[in-house]
């Protein structure tokens, strides 16, 4: 198959010594990132993601930055999970299912068990979903050429409606946050006339508001704000993981086959849709509750209640990369920064990328799965080593992630503007996070905004302003309807609940 021989062409380029060093450099940082609380998948990559830029520049160093990028990610998705089963402290939103049993059986003094199971099983997720995007992408690039202005923005429609009718957070708050991300999207240069607007005479802002300064505030600082209020102190149990541990886990594990493969499907769904790696964490454990013979003994420190959340997020995680490369849309906030990082590299994510870019594309998908198999090995040897970081003060801790976003903020443009913008954002950031305002829906519409715009107006002018474009043909219609579907499914759902009680 074409597929088979275009992989083992990526297979020969991230097999270089260089991107296997890059592999293991990303995911121990990304493993850091992952256990540090205040980082994440999408801050760590947006904070390193200017140190790039000189490798961009290099023959093959497209490549080389995008596996290190994404093994960043790969390691963050790994690190989550340590603190949640060791510390009962999620290091990312979707390692909060992980607690409900990993902590339990940490108590119980199988924190090993625990930790065995979550790193095997977090492999499997990606692994399925790296098969997927390898044999469905360029499926779905090859459909997405025959895709004019109608379909494409019909397709961004969509991805946003599906933000608010599949999220779990309010609807009219993420609603509310992606109007914001819409107007801060509209500053700068018109897309298609060129006129310059709502610039106010600024010089700085002639270019827009740029995502990744956005993202390092909003996440970085705006997260380590909130920390440093909370008062936030470690304590949790010892990690003891030798290879017996590893072993005896593995014997266990295929008892629970059934429910990795519920929790794969899960989560590649949710990581396409896109609906995220939290909500799919939280849907794949509710659904393991539900089928377990031992459903009623879940929050005590089960075995399976570790595999199906870790399972559904790197699956989601992982598959959120597809529409991310086949269709320049990205599935979740770190897709969204990995998407800005290939616009800023000069690449056009989307169906020419596998026509234009093909080494490119499968030296990435390649360095996906050799990514994840060096995740699995680093972190089955290193637990105790990183666990350790965490009995550094986060007094020393903070100041420190502090310094590297606002170095990553000021290498974007050499700007000390990027820097003051990077502290309003992470103010606005620490605010909506206290108001339980979702910022994920704010960083796709500052990403996708102007795009979408651009794909919006060419239609209309090719329409000659009316609407019905959006109707025009099967496909089209098909995809506008989903999404005006989504959009009002919360006010429906409301109506059913409130007929249901009434």
């Amino acid at each position: 198959m074409e597929e088979i021989q275009s992989l083992m062409q990526g297979f020969a380029i991230a097999l270089s010594m260089k991107n296997i060093v890059l592999m293991f450099a990303g995911v121990i940082l990304g493993v850091i990132i992952g256990v540090l609380p205040g980082l994440g998948g999408a801050n760590g990559v947006a904070i390193l993601l200017p140190l790039t830029f000189g490798m961009s520049q290099q023959p093959g160093g497209t490549t080389s930055a995008i596996i290190l990028l994404s093994c960043i990610y790969w390691g963050a998705l790994f690190g989550g999970a340590i603190t949640s089963i060791l510390f009962n402290i999620p290091g990312e939103p979707w390692s909060v299912a992980t607690t409900f049993d990993g902590y339990p059986l940490a108590q119980k003094g199988r924190a090993g068990a625990a930790l065995t199971a979550a790193f095997t099983s977090s492999f499997v997720g990606a692994l399925v979903a790296v098969i997927v995007i390898t044999f469905l992408s360029p499926v779905v690039a090859s459909f997405a050429l025959e895709f004019g202005p109608p379909e494409f923005f019909a397709v961004y429609l969509l991805t946003f409606c599906a933000f608010i009718g599949m999220s779990k957070e309010p609807p009219f708050k993420t609603l509310a946050t992606m109007m914001l991300g819409f107007a801060l999207a509209a500053v700068g240069t018109d897309p298609v006339t060129g006129a310059l607007r709502l610039t106010f005479g600024s010089t700085h802002l002639l270019t827009g508001f740029d995502f990744l300064i956005a993202v390092i505030g909003l996440f970085g600082i705006g997260e380590i704000l909130l920390t440093l209020e909370e008062g936030l102190a470690f304590k949790g149990a010892s990690a003891k993981l030798n290879m017996k541990v590893v072993l005896e886990t593995w014997k266990e594990l295929p008892k629970y086959w059934l429910t990795s493969i519920r929790s794969s499907i899960v989560g590649v769904f949710m990581g396409i849709v896109p609906g995220g790696a939290t909500p799919a964490s939280f849907m794949s454990y509710g659904v393991a509750r539900r089928f377990s013979r031992d459903g009623d003994k879940f929050g005590t420190g089960m075995v399976e209640g570790v595999v199906a959340p870790e399972t559904a997020a790197h699956a989601a995680g992982t598959s959120a990369l597809l529409p991310m490369l086949t269709l320049g849309v990205p599935g979740s906030p770190t897709a969204a920064v990995l998407l800005g990082g290939l616009l800023i590299w000069g690449l056009q994510p989307g169906p020419l990328l596998f026509v234009e870019q093909k080494d490119f594309v499968w030296g990435l998908i390649a360095s996906m799965y050799l990514g994840n198999i060096v995740g699995l090995i680093v972190v089955l040897t290193c637990v105790p080593l990183f666990a350790a970081i965490l009995r550094v003060p986060f007094s020393v801790i903070a100041p420190v992630i502090i310094v590297i976003c606002a170095i990553g903020a000021y290498t974007v443009h050499n700007s000390m503007f990027d820097v003051w913008m990077m502290v309003v954002f992470g103010i606005a950031g620490y605010v909506f996070k206290k108001l339980n305002y979702p910022l994920a829906p704010l960083v796709l519409a500052i990403v996708l905004g102007d795009r979408a715009e651009a794909a919006f107006r060419q239609a209309m002018l090719a329409s000659q302003g009316e609407l019905s474009v959006f109707f025009s043909n099967k496909l089209v219609g098909s995809l506008t309807g989903l999404a005006l579907f989504l959009l009002v499914w919360p006010l429906i759902s409301f109506a059913l609940a409130r007929l249901r009680r009434g």
